[in-house]
């Protein structure tokens, strides 16, 4: 299963690494990413593949927005096709 992440705060050292670091544990592949600093905030895209996690959907997504709340952002998670059936019209 593919999801796609975002991650948006203030930037600060460590957002990246923090983030990255869970999924590691959670034994998710990124697919692809982009990032950028606008102004003073940080704003990340992953697409990341799901099919070897050994938790539920539920379990990750509770995982990683722990993880943004450590780390001072904000971070949602969405399944791709949920994703691409909001942003179609």
């Amino acid at each position: 299963m593919k999801t796609i992440l975002t991650v948006i705060g203030k930037d600060q050292t460590g957002i990246i690494a923090g983030i990255s670091q869970k999924l590691y544990e959670l034994d998710i592949n990124i697919l692809d990413v982009s990032q950028t600093i606008m102004d003073e905030y940080f704003t990340m895209i992953m697409l990341l593949d799901l099919s070897k996690i050994h938790v539920t959907f539920d379990e990750v997504k509770t995982a990683l927005i722990q993880t943004g709340e450590k780390l001072k952002v904000k971070v949602n998670l969405q399944r791709e096709e949920i994703f691409d059936a909001m942003h179609r019209l």
